[in-house]
């Protein structure tokens, strides 16, 4: 959240993500079933991607360096197509 305001402060339009799967919203996970889990992480997927193709650059949130698979492959996703990637931490 500190990055978003950092970036809104800068004069950027930022489009976040949805669910922080990793630090927080557990809740949407919990109780799911793997059909509907699978079809859930598929959509978001999607979705982060349309994003990127919405977006002039990227910027990833990599605490302490972790870049994560789904984030990776975002990544790659945006320098495919032209997008440029800003990080956090170097």
């Amino acid at each position: 959240m500190e990055a978003q305001k950092r970036l809104t402060l800068e004069d950027n339009i930022v489009i976040s993500v949805g669910l922080f799967g990793h630090s927080g919203d557990q809740e949407v996970w919990d109780g799911m079933d793997e059909r509907t889990l699978s079809k859930t992480k598929e959509m978001l997927d999607d979705m982060h991607k349309r994003k990127i193709d919405m977006s002039d650059e990227i910027f990833v949130i990599n605490v302490g360096g972790y870049i994560g698979d789904n984030t990776r492959s975002e990544i790659d996703y945006a320098i495919e197509h032209g997008k440029k990637v800003r990080y956090l931490e170097d």
